[in-house]
């Protein structure tokens, strides 16, 4: 059991950076300390958050009850002694190195030895600090991206000291606090800074070499890397002087490639706040513009991965989480291809005087591999990770595919298995995009091939000689919620979500939910929850059965593992009664009545509203789709497993050449309500 027990926050700094850090974490339910030097201090941060929140109100992402919780869980002070219970402090002071090392010894007189105490600096190296603190081993950075509050990505860096039980800690406490953490080495730029202060640096080359004026660049940017700003707008956003700080800082460590343009120079001496971004676009110069900014990114992202600072889907992840970037550099890479991408990476080399990346270099012609399910093989058991945190961690092919892979080499080890995501999701479900595709061409034997792969492996992950766990940290929809449950035990946290919401777009779930679900849960409660989509939290998941075991973040591998050196699972009965009070009358409902019975109004709801709500959730649905469900419960319920899998997958052809599929799965996509075919009695 870690030492490490992170239960409370605390952040040092109130200015935009750090109380943003601090409002998501007070967000996510946790207490959180806010302290700066002076108590004016600390109440401007305050009230950042406090603008901030009622900014969401108004907008809606919030209540106003939430919004008494949220300060409820914050604490402003400038008595540093307040600090002795807390369990991990944040840095977010100003970039000055002498600055941070006076914090970081007056950390080390104040918190107590277990505090991990971490550092969001973007410009020094977390080793830099070593000095400053007592007990170095529970010191590491982590860099938070603006804003805080709402920027999901996080890198977590350990210096060469750091303890392993402090850095797991310090990543399982990101995951609690809805962060996506990605592993970086203690190098200058860390992961995203790294190419992205280049890429912005690069624009500013352009205009002073007098290329292209400012609108063409931002113009050019934004069409090349699909943005929503430019290098100059997004200077203009964060302060033209923080990107003048960043390149130097850069240059001084990594060489003048790295070092700011003359013309960011030449602007920051005017005292100007922001870059004039009107002018003309000279669209002839698109190429001229992209093809400089490509090339760039290129080579520094396929550098930082020679290097050992990221791997080369951490670096993928960090556009796309931290600047929303819609694809990484290597995905970019790929679609541009290969050849043309080492074209443009030379031109940068030869006109700085670099070295081509020999990742780059040597790269196949059809593409640097990109790891979206990777595989880890620790002391005890081998863990399968999926890495699309900002497609939610979807299933496609390829997943499919590299997942088939991945099973192999962990079975080949003879150790159990952990089955985990990344990002606020385990598995937020299918591709939505490759089911309308297939439909729209047409061509439904893609979508079969696809279904019956994912049985096939699904199969494989139950009953095998060593146990397969699946770690469901955040949301587990459709096909995510039926790899969790083709596991042999699921281990969740507290803020874990699984439901079953294909009924809603025309479809059911084929991946096992109609027969694997019952099977835990018994039939009432699956047909309430295939029926109606109800999402279910992890204590109410584990009190039906759907899960085996909840445990908080810092708890929660050490409970995996624990649950890995059991045997596997056999295929069990479904229950035969109701095993939570609370949700007898909605067993009694759905056992009594079928799907036409209770969208006719023949089922008598007896006042409750409970089941009232489920009956209006119901008929938003599509009827084809949950008369589907019911024939399948009712013909899989007297087969043996394996048996009524292959039943569920032959009824897939009936449920996707429907009208209602193609409906559901496009309004899904357009972000729509539905339009389904409705029965008689409607």
């Amino acid at each position: 059991m870690s030492s490490y027990k992170i239960q409370k926050f605390a952040v040092i700094g109130a200015g935009n950076m750090g109380s943003g850090i601090a409002q998501k974490i007070a967000t996510e339910g946790m207490p959180c300390v806010l302290v700066d030097l002076d108590d004016e201090k600390v109440e401007r941060g305050l009230n950042i958050i406090r603008d901030l929140l009622a900014q969401g109100v108004e907008r809606k992402v919030f209540r106003p009850q939430q919004v008494e919780q949220i300060l409820a869980n914050l604490h402003g002070t400038s008595d540093w002694s307040e600090l002795a219970d807390v369990d991990l402090v944040i840095e977010a002071v100003f970039e000055d190195l002498e600055v941070k090392r006076s914090v970081f010894q007056r950390l080390s007189e104040h918190c107590k030895d277990t505090a991990i105490l971490a550092t969001n600096t973007s410009s020094f190296y977390v080793r830099d600090l070593v000095k400053s603190v007592t007990h170095p081993e529970r010191l590491l950075g982590l860099h938070y991206f603006f804003h805080p509050a709402k920027n999901r990505l996080v890198e977590v860096i350990g210096h060469e000291g750091t303890s392993k039980e402090a850095y797991a800690a310090a990543w399982a406490a990101q995951e609690a606090i809805g962060k996506t953490p990605i592993w970086s080495a203690d190098a200058p730029g860390f992961v995203v800074n790294r190419y992205f202060v280049p890429w912005v640096n690069e624009g500013v080359r352009l205009l002073g070499e007098g290329v292209a004026n400012i609108a063409t660049i931002e113009w050019a940017a934004k069409k090349a890397f699909g943005v929503g700003m430019g290098p100059f707008e997004l200077m203009n956003v964060t302060g033209v002087p923080i990107s003048k700080h960043a390149a130097t800082t850069l240059g001084h460590t990594l060489g003048a490639f790295y070092a700011p343009g003359q013309a960011l120079l030449d602007f920051c001496e005017t005292g100007e706040r922001f870059w004039n971004l009107e002018g003309d676009v000279d669209e002839s110069l698109y190429h001229a513009i992209a093809d400089r900014m490509l090339g760039v990114t290129f080579y520094v992202a396929c550098q930082l991965v020679d290097e050992g600072v990221a791997s080369i889907e951490d670096t993928d992840i960090g556009a796309r989480v931290g600047l929303r970037w819609p694809a990484g550099p290597f995905e970019m890479l790929n679609k541009i291809g290969v050849e043309r991408a080492q074209l443009l990476a030379e031109a940068i080399v030869s006109a700085h005087g670099l070295k081509m990346p020999a990742l780059l270099k040597n790269a196949p012609s059809h593409g640097i591999p990109i790891e979206l399910v990777s595989y880890q093989h620790h002391q005890d058991y081998a863990e399968i990770r999926f890495n699309r945190p900002a497609a939610m961690n979807a299933l496609d092919k390829t997943v499919f595919l590299q997942l088939d892979g991945k099973l192999q080499l962990a079975r080949a080890t003879g150790k159990p298995i952990v089955l985990r995501g990344n990002g606020k999701a385990f598995v937020a479900g299918a591709d939505i995009k490759f089911f309308v595709d297939s439909l729209n061409s047409d061509n439904y034997a893609s979508i079969e091939e696809f279904a019956l792969h994912g049985q096939k492996l699904y199969i494989s992950m139950h009953g095998a000689e060593q146990a397969t766990v699946a770690r469901v940290h955040g949301l587990a929809l459709g096909g995510g919620a039926e790899l969790a449950l083709a596991a042999d035990w699921v281990v969740a946290s507290p803020k874990a979500m699984l439901g079953f919401p294909e009924t809603g777009i025309g479809i059911f779930p084929g991946l096992g939910g109609t027969q694997r679900l019952p099977r835990r849960i018994g039939y009432p409660l699956a047909k309430y929850l295939l029926y109606t989509g109800q999402m279910v939290p992890a204590k109410m998941a584990l009190g039906i059965g759907l899960i085996d075991a909840v445990a908080s973040f810092d708890s929660l591998d050490a409970c995996c593992l624990e649950w890995a050196q059991k045997e596997s699972a056999s295929a069990g009965e479904a229950p035969a009664s109701c095993p939570v009070p609370e949700l007898q009358s909605i067993w009694n409902f759905f056992d009594q009545y079928t799907v036409d019975e209770i969208l006719s109004g023949e089922a008598d709801c007896l006042g409750d509203a409970n089941l009232e709500k489920a009956v209006k959730k119901m008929r938003q649905k599509s009827y084809h789709a949950l008369k589907l469900c019911e024939t399948l419960f009712t013909e899989g319920e007297h087969l043996e497993l394996e048996h009524a899998l292959l039943l569920e997958a032959k009824s897939l052809s009936a449920a996707f050449l429907h009208p209602d599929a193609l409906e559901g799965l496009s309004a899904l996509l357009e972000g729509r309500r539905p339009s389904f075919q409705q029965p008689a009695f409607a």
